[in-house]
């Protein structure tokens, strides 16, 4: 079974405009209203697949409300915790702006609301799948994730975390199954700029001797990376498309990566191009990609093998 968690989800305000100007009424030209948050795109993109899990994370509010309804309404199933005040977060994502977005904090999270959580995962057993994904709620530790991995450690749960900074290097002692840096975040954690594949290469096979078990790194128009587990280097460019909408690709690579890895019997160059057409087919679409658009990308799109493959 997989279980995605995401600690502080959103309702997320998408809009177009015209323009805007600081200190005017600016007016939307289209808006759309949808659950948001890392795990619950994972989960999103996993069930258009037709794979099935579990939304695990808080909710407050009667924003939480309709994020667990709106979540029921695209057929995820949801375990989500009640949070007794504050409110679910409301982010606005400004489409015609470069990406500029007005994100909300969300609700605090007290210590007992965190224990609900722990116990809920301590339900999870070998074989299961947990992917942890996003930033944590006020009131969370920064080692939040880090401890969660330690409690998975001996019950054979294979862990995603995809996260930046801190939160990505305190999980890396407990050997995660994958995380999925992007370029930006990766260059962070060593200090330099990345701006190519072969940059990105070393640097993924670093965080696996630091004690990634998979690295998968994604960049934007340039493609991406995976360090597998396999002892290989895959890299490849990115589909060709006109880019739509970049929200939620990064989340669509990580549930490609683990629809394919769980349909070719753990091939990783399978689950690898699963990934790149499942982000890809997101960032050419208005919304997460479905099955068809996934499937069609896969098809069609021309992968030139890397040095690594074409030593296969």
């Amino acid at each position: 079974m997989i279980y995605t968690a995401t600690l502080n989800p959103s309702l997320d305000y998408v809009i177009t405009m015209k323009e805007f100007a600081l200190g005017k009424t600016n007016r939307t030209l289209t808006e759309s209203m949808v659950p948001g948050g890392k795990g619950l795109n994972v989960s999103m993109v996993l069930q258009n697949l037709g794979i099935g899990s579990t939304a695990l994370g808080f909710t407050a509010g009667f924003t939480g409300v309709e994020i667990e309804r709106m979540a029921a309404e695209r057929g995820l199933n949801c375990d989500f915790i009640r949070v007794q005040e504050g409110l679910s977060r409301i982010n606005i994502k400004m489409k015609d702006f470069d990406g500029t977005e007005i994100n909300g904090q969300g609700p605090v999270i007290r210590e007992v609301d965190a224990e609900r959580l722990l116990e809920k995962l301590d339900g999870l057993r070998e074989g299961d799948i947990l992917v942890l994904a996003g930033s944590l709620p006020v009131g969370l530790e920064k080692c939040f994730y880090r401890d969660v991995l330690k409690r998975m450690s001996d019950k054979g749960v294979l862990c995603v975390v995809d996260a930046a900074g801190e939160q990505l290097l305190n999980v890396l002692e407990s050997h995660p199954f994958l995380i999925k840096p992007n370029q930006h975040e990766l260059g962070e954690l060593f200090g330099v700029e990345i701006r190519s594949r072969e940059e990105a290469a070393p640097y993924a096979k670093k965080l696996q001797e630091m004690g990634a078990r998979n690295v998968l790194v994604s960049l934007s128009g340039e493609g991406a990376v995976l360090a597998a587990e396999d002892g290989q280097v895959y890299m490849q460019e990115a589909p060709k498309g006109m880019l739509v909408n970049a929200v939620g690709a990064g989340d669509s690579m990580v549930a490609g990566f683990l629809a394919g890895w769980l349909e070719s019997d753990v091939e990783y160059l399978h689950a690898f191009r699963m990934a790149l057409a499942a982000g890809s087919a997101t960032a050419f679409s208005e919304d997460l990609a479905t099955a068809e658009e996934i499937r069609a990308l896969f098809r069609t799109a021309t992968f030139t093998p890397s040095e690594d493959d074409r030593k296969r």
